[in-house]
């Protein structure tokens, strides 16, 4: 399997397949390059090639002790774009994958990448603060925390309802979807995965987006139980200097494994506009 390995020795484990422009996507937590895999497919067949990787502590990439925060992560993910000479690339991020992507563009800058995608992402910053008071209580993020110390693979069948929105009334349940994220969850490390919590919420990628000028594409379903999209895609999209924005009613966190049939073919109409 194909690893590169960082300047703190860490292999970072990534998928790269096809040819042409490059897209690569950037995971949620505490999941994988895998949870990708209606989207890598879509867009090999196409004619992009599709590149994703385990963030570090996630999926099949190093177990680290230190480095689980988002300026780490940003500078992981230009270690594969350099080790792979990535040009005119497409960055798309999910969940904290936009936050990733959020932070790349802002700390190594949008030379070797021509277009963003931000799908409910955590930009620009979801903790409450008095600069921030449409933002989520501190006490939900440590309440977080709790739950995964106390019993991680209990919280990790849990979460996949809110997350696709499963605990709606008439909502149809995949099972096979909820056993995936709980696959992809337990592979990765419970340190990484209770060090993103904070990296995830309490990062401010305020001066990240103010810096991406690029076009830059911001989805989130207006049912988002875990990144509500008041505080997250509304305000990102007057940040961005070249921001398209779509809310979709109804849909959930997890709206690219729910309803791949309408993220796709917006996310090609964006790449190929």
């Amino acid at each position: 399997m194909p690893y590169v390995t960082t300047a703190d020795g860490t292999e970072i484990f990534y998928k790269d397949w096809g040819s042409g422009q490059p897209i690569v996507f950037s995971h949620g937590w505490p999941l994988s390059a895998d949870d990708w895999d209606g989207q890598m497919l879509f867009f090999l067949q196409a004619g992009f090639r599709v590149i994703a990787h385990d963030r570090r502590g996630h999926g099949r990439s190093s177990q680290t002790a230190t480095g689980n925060e988002m300026d780490t992560y940003a500078d992981d993910l230009a270690v594969l774009f350099e080790h792979l000479d990535l040009k005119q690339a497409v960055m798309i991020g999910h969940s904290t994958g936009g936050g990733e992507v959020a932070r790349y563009l802002g700390r190594h800058g949008t030379a070797r990448v021509a277009k963003a995608v931000l799908i409910g992402a955590v930009p620009p910053i979801m903790v409450k603060s008095a600069a921030n008071p449409g933002g989520l209580p501190i006490e939900v993020f440590d309440g977080f925390r709790t739950q995964l110390a106390a019993n991680r693979a209990q919280m990790y069948k849990d979460v996949p309802y809110p997350f696709y929105g499963y605990n709606r009334d008439g909502a149809t349940i995949s099972q096979g979807i909820i056993d995936h994220w709980w696959l992809q969850g337990m592979a990765g490390s419970i340190l990484a995965h209770y060090e993103c919590i904070k990296a995830f919420s309490e990062t401010d990628f305020t001066e990240d987006l103010r810096k991406i000028d690029i076009p830059c594409l911001i989805l989130h379903g207006d049912d988002d139980q875990i990144v509500p999209y008041q505080d997250a895609a509304l305000l990102s999209a007057k940040l961005v200097q070249q921001p398209t924005l779509k809310i979709y009613p109804g849909f959930p966190h997890g709206m690219c494994t729910t309803h791949p049939e309408v993220i796709n073919p917006d996310l090609l109409a964006f790449i190929r506009n």
